[in-house]
């Protein structure tokens, strides 16, 4: 019973203890009193969400978030974009300081134990750069110098595909880009989705026709029943993009690689209902 004396003797003192607050992800119902959706994106990674010279949010993930606020409440302005780090994106959903994330977020079996997702609206996988004009595919870089993250997946997937190659890790993308700058690399490893912003900013990159990986990026939605409304909602749009071509037309524009023999891959990674 001694919080009860500390509580007393705490009050008689005119002293405020320090309660934490206590935020709480809202349901499908409270986004539409609200009157507007408030999505974590980035800001920094084109094709994705990025801002442009007039330093407006623009790209893929903007149009969806756009798109789904047309769907869910009828008007594509009716959404507040706040731009989040990577280390932040499905944080600030379970802290309730944003309704869902489009933030180039990978599902993945361990972020499901603390956050729902909805069906992927894009598959992103391992794809490769080079500026070399012998390099046209795969097969060429079987006895090539590939540079890729340390410490990342990407070198198990590479080291499958290319087990005689020689992989050269880096620390960061921008010690990638001058080893490849240099010669001292044939060619650069990573997600498409970074890489297509990349070769976008400098036409003497190609991007490979081949992607090894198949990483699904899904939208993350507060975890709980009470948010299965939400979630419904926003499978039903996603659904629906992928039939209309949306989803692909979208893909294309801002353009990243969209391959017709993976869109039904989509249904098979359809996360469990909880």
């Amino acid at each position: 019973m001694a919080w009860r004396s500390l509580l007393a003797l705490a009050t008689g003192l005119g002293v405020q203890l320090a309660v934490p607050s206590i935020t709480v992800s809202a349901e499908l119902a409270d986004i539409r009193d609200r009157g507007y959706l408030i999505v974590a994106v980035k800001d920094s990674w084109p094709p994705l969400g990025f801002r442009n010279e007039a330093g407006e949010l623009v790209g893929f993930e903007i149009d969806i978030a756009r798109q789904l606020a047309q769907r869910l409440l009828g008007d594509p302005d009716a959404v507040e974009l706040r731009p989040v780090s990577n280390r932040d994106r499905i944080n600030r959903v379970i802290e309730g300081e944003a309704d869902i994330a489009i933030a180039g977020v990978t599902l993945t079996s361990p972020r499901q134990r603390i956050a729902s997702f909805s069906l992927p609206y894009y598959l992103d996988g391992v794809g490769f750069v080079t500026q070399r004009d012998r390099i046209q595919s795969l097969d060429d870089l079987q006895s090539a110098r590939v540079a890729l993250l340390n410490s990342s997946s990407t070198v198990t997937q590479v080291d499958y595909w290319l087990p005689l190659a020689t992989l050269v890790p880096t620390a960061s993308y921008a010690e990638a880009i001058a080893l490849l700058e240099t010669g001292q690399v044939d060619a650069f490893a990573g997600d498409v989705t970074v890489l297509s912003g990349w070769i976008q900013q400098d036409s003497r990159y190609r991007l490979l026709p081949e992607i090894i990986s198949i990483e699904p990026l899904a939208i993350v939605i507060p975890k709980g029943t009470q948010h299965s409304p939400l979630r419904r909602a926003i499978n039903q749009a996603v659904e629906a993009w992928y039939d209309e071509a949306w989803l692909q037309e979208r893909a294309i524009y801002w353009g990243l690689p969209y391959r017709r023999e993976r869109i039904e891959l989509h249904r098979l990674l359809d996360p469990p209902d909880i």
